[in-house]
């Protein structure tokens, strides 16, 4: 199949290929009129749930998660991440039980590029835990990843941790070796415990800004000692809630476009309209001002993001072009989690994953006209 549409990179139309589920070619096409742009499908690396979809309970039913699937994808988002938070091991092991049966009946299973799980190895501090249930806290286990591993059967790719919990260092260590993407998150860390969890294997943080006290020391703290680590992806999210403009301007300048991630940290009522919703243990609000919040303390619970509008939040606060806001959501996303298949921006031998969309330059915002997802699986 022949896709003609203006690149992001260059501003000019080409001409792309796509053949057996892959990337073919990608040419010029100097003498093609179009007003639609093309790009690699996003990849979220952190989703909870979407449209009244909740991935943190074992008894979601298939053709909901199947639902919340092809609704995420009309927002461009073509592979994702769902994500498991802190809870009970038993709560835990049966949401990815669930997912994994997911990922592998539904005809959408294959748009999970992998598991993340996000505790419940983090601090118990009110503030670096966030909205994660205190009492399902608890320090890193081995012997429980792999109770979790084999829950997921083996579709775990990334998991957030505390790296001052005790114990941390050695599971990092293990995790790492065994290829799992380890992210620092929800974290109290000093400076010399977020270097020990670098040098044993950790390579992201986790929404970098979130997770953390309301005040916290000026120079020395661990949102700078994450920023001014260059080994260290960084994901974002750019709603405007979570994270303020000038905050973002400034994260991603100290990761550089080229070590930032775009990722909505979406709960279940993402996509919704406002209302009380269920996300694992926990109730949660989304409000009128697009806020999600628990019910019982009104701290943030998550967001009600889409990528697609995610792309135009961070074109406008960092001031970035078209072309670098797409990396981070779509080629930086798929290096930060070792993602076979996608190996650069519209590369040939790629999967063919990828958006159709109409830019409109002056108010920075994309709208996505059509969503290709490759019958080709980047798991197999």
């Amino acid at each position: 199949m022949i896709h003609t549409a203006l690149s992001p990179l260059t501003a000019t139309p080409i001409r792309l290929i796509e053949e057996n589920g892959r990337i073919r070619s990608v040419e010029k096409a100097p003498d093609a009129e179009t007003d639609l742009w093309i790009a690699p499908g996003l990849i979220d690396i952190q989703v909870n749930g979407f449209a009244g979809v909740d991935y943190n309970s074992p008894h979601t039913p298939l053709e909901d998660i199947g639902r919340s699937i092809r609704e995420m994808r009309a927002t461009g988002v073509t592979r994702f991440c769902p994500t498991v938070i802190t809870g009970s091991n038993e709560n835990i092991c049966g949401s990815l039980r669930n997912l994994a049966r997911a990922r592998r009946e539904l005809p959408e299973g294959p748009m999970m590029c992998g598991f993340h799980v996000e505790g419940p190895w983090i601090s118990p501090l009110d503030g670096p835990r966030g909205a994660h249930p205190v009492e399902h806290v608890r320090t890193p286990s081995i012997e429980e990843f792999e109770q979790f591993q084999e829950a997921a059967e083996g579709n775990i790719r990334l998991l957030t941790l505390a790296p001052e919990a005790e114990g941390a260092a050695a599971v990092i260590e293990h995790l790492a070796a065994i290829g799992i993407v380890v992210a620092i998150g929800h974290t109290n860390a000093n400076e010399q415990q977020i270097r020990d969890a670098i040098n044993a294997g950790a390579t992201m943080s986790t929404h970098l800004g979130n997770g953390s006290h309301a005040q916290i020391a000026r120079h020395d703290n661990y949102i700078i000692h994450q920023m001014a680590a260059d080994e260290l992806w960084a994901s974002f999210i750019v709603d405007g809630i979570h994270l303020t403009p000038s905050f973002v301007k400034v994260g991603i300048r100290a990761k550089g476009v080229d070590r930032s991630i775009l990722t909505t940290d979406a709960v279940p009522p993402a996509g919704c309209p406002p209302g009380i919703y269920r996300f694992g243990h926990l109730e949660v609000e989304l409000t009128p001002a697009m806020r999600v919040e628990l019910t019982d303390s009104r701290r943030l619970a998550g967001s009600a993001l889409r990528m697609d509008r995610a792309l135009g939040n961070l074109m406008r606060f960092a001031g970035l072009p078209l072309s670098d806001a797409l990396k981070t959501g779509t080629c930086n996303a798929a290096r930060g989690i070792a993602l076979e298949g996608r190996k650069g921006f519209l590369q040939p031998g790629d999967v063919a994953d990828f958006i159709l969309f109409r830019f409109d330059p002056k108010a920075q915002e994309v709208e996505i006209v059509e969503t290709v997802v490759s019958a080709v699986d980047p798991l197999a």
